[in-house]
């Protein structure tokens, strides 16, 4: 019998919980988390790790500065124990591209972050890129926009009566269901499918106050209050507001095409019905 492939999943949050039971048919997984002891804020954790075929890199980059220790020291990790996975698949973020003034944007534009957050992502991207360059080993960079599911709805924020620009200074937004997230993990861990960089969106080409207007509407709730951009230091959380500075439809042509990835929720509007529908099943 065929041994079975060994996986190093970094980061075992929602989205590598989700695609787990999918993997778990092809690969022995083995986890790289605080709660299995391994912390990738403490290089000393990481030592004595198993031999591995593939990564997958969902955890984020920490909270401050504008590198990402966490992945400098998963990579120093994986040379100092001589591990050389052929495929490395990394959840990144669409924010690598900064303010884009709503245009439709594919995987060619230039990275241009404006947040420490993003700079972030864009220094984890290019670790791993010239990592996986030097050794040989193929990459998957997949850039997620807003991931939203049951339990990651802005239910509290409309709860809450927060507003939202009004439509002529609003902002576009891109959108994934968790579970067509971690399908597109499956999908780049598989064998032969085309290393590079994809945008993991759907369908959705709406601006924030649309997005949260549906919710609101398929939630029962009030929509949010619309508001100046002027106004809107006063009355909306900084980092909330840092969201809306930057403006882009993201293009998912590569996702379908090259990666061939089938969206279960092709549109926040499926997505919302069974978010919504499942949402309405957990315990209060």
């Amino acid at each position: 019998m065929v041994p079975m492939k060994r996986l190093w999943i970094a980061g075992f949050g929602d989205i590598a919980r989700r695609a787990a039971p999918k993997l778990g048919k092809a690969f022995e997984l083995r986890l790289l988390s605080r709660k299995c002891g391994r912390d990738l804020d403490r290089p000393g954790s990481l030592a004595g790790l198993e031999p591995a075929d593939a990564l997958l890199h969902c955890a984020p980059p920490p909270a401050s500065g504008v590198t990402d220790t966490r992945t400098a020291n998963l990579l120093d990790a994986f040379d100092r124990g001589r591990i050389l996975p052929t495929r490395i698949v990394y959840i990144s973020t669409s924010g690598v591209y900064g303010d884009c003034d709503g245009a439709l944007v594919d995987e060619l534009r230039a990275v241009n972050p404006q947040s420490a957050r993003a700079a972030r992502r864009v220094d984890a991207e290019a670790r791993l890129a010239l990592w996986c360059n030097e050794r040989g080993s193929d990459l998957v960079v997949l850039r997620a926009p807003g991931i939203y599911a049951a339990d990651r709805l802005p239910l509290a924020r409309l709860r809450a009566g927060t507003p939202v620009l009004r439509e002529r200074d609003d902002v576009y937004t891109s959108h994934i269901h968790a579970d067509d997230l971690a399908a597109a993990c499956a999908r780049a861990l598989e064998d032969g499918a085309p290393a590079g960089i994809y945008n993991a969106a759907d369908d959705s080409r709406l601006r924030m106050g649309e997005w949260l207007d549906l919710v609101a509407d398929r939630a029962g709730l009030p929509r949010p209050p619309r508001i100046a951009r002027a106004d809107a230091g006063g009355r909306i959380p900084p980092e909330l507001l840092s969201f809306m500075d930057e403006s882009r439809r993201l293009d998912n042509t590569r996702l379908k095409r090259v990666l061939g990835l089938r969206l279960r929720y092709p549109t926040v509007r499926e997505g919302l019905t069974h978010a919504l529908a499942a949402g309405a099943d957990q315990p209060a």
